[in-house]
Formats: C-alpha cells, sequence, structure tokens
C-alpha cells in the first residue's frame, strides 16, 4: 500500500492509499481520486516525506486510533458542519441510513443524544498529524 498527501483544485488537503503508484494513476484517470469535502475530481499529489516506520514512543492504543480513524473514513461519509442535521435526518427515518462523520460542537453533540440519536466522539487527528 502507498499513501499520498492529496489536494484538489479548491485547496483541500486529504490522503489517499492505494495498492501501488499505478493503481493511483489509473483511479485518477477514471475520476475516481475525488476530494472528501467538495467532490472535485482535479487532485493532484503533494510532495511529503518518507513514511520510515513507526514514530518512537507511539502507543499500541495510538495506533488503533489511527486505523479506526482510517477505517471511518475510508467507509463513511464526511458531511462536515452538516453533522447534526444529518445524523438527526438518519435517526428520524428522512433519508435512508448510511456512515457517515463530520463535525459537532460539545452542544450539539450533547443535543444528539439526549433525542436518542447514536452517535460517538472520537479523538480525531487532522491528516498529516
Amino acid at each position: 500500500m502507498i499513501r499520498y498527501e492529496l489536494r484538489c483544485r479548491n485547496d483541500h488537503s486529504f490522503e489517499g492509499w492505494f495498492q501501488s503508484s499505478a493503481a493511483y494513476d489509473e483511479q485518477r484517470k477514471l475520476r475516481k481520486v475525488t476530494c472528501p469535502v467538495c467532490g472535485s475530481a482535479k487532485v493532484e499529489k503533494q510532495i511529503m516525506a518518507p513514511n520510515v516506520g513507526k514514530k518512537s514512543g507511539q502507543s499500541q492504543a495510538e495506533e488503533l486510533r489511527a486505523k479506526l480513524q482510517r477505517h471511518i473514513e475510508d467507509n463513511c461519509e464526511y458531511v462536515g458542519e452538516r453533522f447534526p442535521e444529518e445524523a438527526r435526518r438518519i435517526h428520524y427515518g428522512e433519508t435512508a441510513p448510511r456512515g457517515l462523520y463530520g463535525e459537532a460542537s460539545d452542544q450539539e453533540a450533547s443535543e444528539l443524544a439526549e433525542e436518542g440519536v447514536r452517535v460517538a466522539r472520537l479523538p480525531w487527528r487532522k491528516r498529516g498529524n
């Protein structure tokens, strides 16, 4: 697997994991590499430092947190600040159930919990950290 730091034409940064450099090139050519923020398929690789292995002192818990974050990013829809609204729409049956993630203030998360909307707050790291 190879990880690339990517940037879309609207200057959103994100990362992508690919089987190989050729797999990235093929997916990009087919416009399958898109920005998770705006959906743009105009994406370019960014300069990045090589990954030389696990950072010294990185705990098993941090490794698991990072793995969980990657799984969520790869399998769920990012809805940004619309998260509370979209979570409610799913909870109340106004839209089809699906995995999603985004931003919510402490107040918004509390209100969702009070309504019985099942959400989880996770320690999230910005890509590249």
